[in-house]
């Protein structure tokens, strides 16, 4: 009995710790802030940036990073509290707010990376965490509920495309209709 709930307790967290993180990785960082990283990482300011940073001290990127990165995760601690607290706009608009600071710490990282790999305490932290998304990314409830989002996708891709087709080809009847009225209303403004 003892053991049972147990297995359950550990599988329940399980599931809450693959939300989390699917919710993350797929949604925010894959829908919202891989895009701003990429935005960033493609301006000709921050490549002359990128250049400069690799003569600057290590300690002084260091710095720079923790205090970016715990700005970031306080940001996202008061926009949970607001979100419990019942103040959910105000929530999402902080949480908004903290992606672009978020991809931004993402892209020094990557840029600053080999300098704060020389601490061994970073390295070492930084291992840690990869292997926990790693164990994480190895459970069967990750790979299940990725197969199942998939699925998914895969589907409302397959609605929007097919909306797409009935209402947005160039020569759907829907389109044709709205064009047959833009003509018509053009038509009687004229006179």
């Amino acid at each position: 009995m003892l053991q049972t709930i147990k297995n359950k307790l550990i599988s329940l967290l399980q599931l809450i710790l693959v939300i989390i993180y699917i919710i993350f990785e797929e949604l925010i960082w894959e829908g919202v802030a891989k895009p701003i990283y990429e935005a960033i990482h493609g301006l000709k300011v921050l490549q002359k940036v990128e250049e400069k940073l690799q003569y600057i001290n290590a300690y002084f990127i260091l710095i720079i990073f923790v205090v970016l990165l715990v700005t970031v995760e306080i940001f996202g601690i008061y926009a949970g509290m607001l979100f419990v607290s019942g103040q959910v706009l105000l929530g999402l608009g902080l949480y908004i707010s903290k992606i672009p600071i978020a991809a931004f710490t993402f892209w020094l990282f990557r840029v600053t990376e080999d300098k704060l790999m020389t601490f061994a305490w970073f390295k070492w932290l930084y291992e840690k965490i990869m292997a926990a998304i790693d164990w994480l990314k190895s459970r069967e409830m990750y790979v299940k509920t990725m197969e199942r989002l998939k699925q998914v996708k895969a589907r409302i891709k397959k609605y929007v495309q097919g909306f797409k087709a009935k209402y947005f080809a160039k020569e759907s009847p829907f389109i044709t209709k709205v064009k047959k009225l833009y003509k018509t209303i053009k038509a009687s403004l004229k006179k």
